[in-house]
């Protein structure tokens, strides 16, 4: 009797706990974000960053296991996913609706459409962690998180790479693992910098072209017709979420 209370009592308090916990999560980042991004890493706080987002500072150290940089990590993280929600990647609508398109380069598109999306929103945050972390010193903690994405970035390109290949259309002799390497060297936020940034691209023509690229590398050539796996590829933005 005594724990059948118990587990009830849990399961009407969890939901409300996990409600103020992401609430919590989301001031901390909306905060951080604001600090970081506007006056530079090094320049910003802990205290700061509790005095903005409305916590304690033990209770940013506690949301923010590492100090400043486990910070920086979940405001990169936010930026990456879009929210602070705890949604895996793959249930998120944009990878789903890559997995639910029927026709292959379809998804390579929709996956194009998906990397731009989130370049476009962790660009200001990546810019200024880069940046700190090129002038940090190796030991202060940052420059392990900066690498921690890219290693995070490339172990996350072997899940498009395991899809294409269930469904039998990577190319020939390409290993997943040169595939996974290729996706992750063409969808460089740095690629994505030059392109948009410097060379004046929009969104749209980066994501058309990374497309084509994506084509390029990793499917199975088209014998009928072998400009359409460059250059001859019907593009256009693809319809669907534009968010993971």
């Amino acid at each position: 009797m005594v724990s059948m209370q118990g587990r009830k009592k849990r399961g009407y308090s969890s939901p409300l706990r996990q409600e103020n916990a992401d609430a919590t999560k989301q001031r901390i980042v909306a905060a951080a974000t604001e600090l970081m991004v506007g006056q530079g890493y090094s320049n910003t706080t802990m205290a700061e960053v509790a005095q903005r987002s409305g916590v304690a500072v033990p209770t940013l150290y506690i949301s923010c296991p590492g100090g400043k940089p486990g910070l920086a990590k979940l405001v990169y993280d936010a930026a990456l996913a879009g929210d602070v929600q705890p949604i895996s990647q793959l249930n998120r609508p944009a990878v789903q609706a890559i997995l639910e398109e029927p026709d292959v380069i379809g998804k390579l598109a929709l996956y194009a459409v998906m990397a731009s999306t989130i370049h476009q929103r962790v660009r200001p945050v990546f810019a200024v962690l880069r940046a700190a972390a090129i002038a940090s010193a190796p030991d202060s903690g940052l420059p392990g998180v900066v690498s921690d994405i890219e290693r995070e970035r490339l172990a996350g390109t072997r899940g498009p790479v395991l899809h294409l290949e269930s469904l039998g259309v990577l190319r020939p002799g390409l290993s997943s693992a040169r595939a996974a390497e290729q996706i992750y060297a063409l969808t460089s936020i740095e690629i994505f910098e030059r392109l948009v940034d410097v060379c004046g691209w929009s969104a749209v023509e980066y994501e058309d072209w990374l497309t084509r690229m994506l084509t390029a590398v990793l499917l199975v050539p088209d014998p009928t017709d072998p400009d359409k796996n460059l250059d001859g590829v019907e593009l256009g933005r693809p319809h669907g979420p534009a968010g993971p």
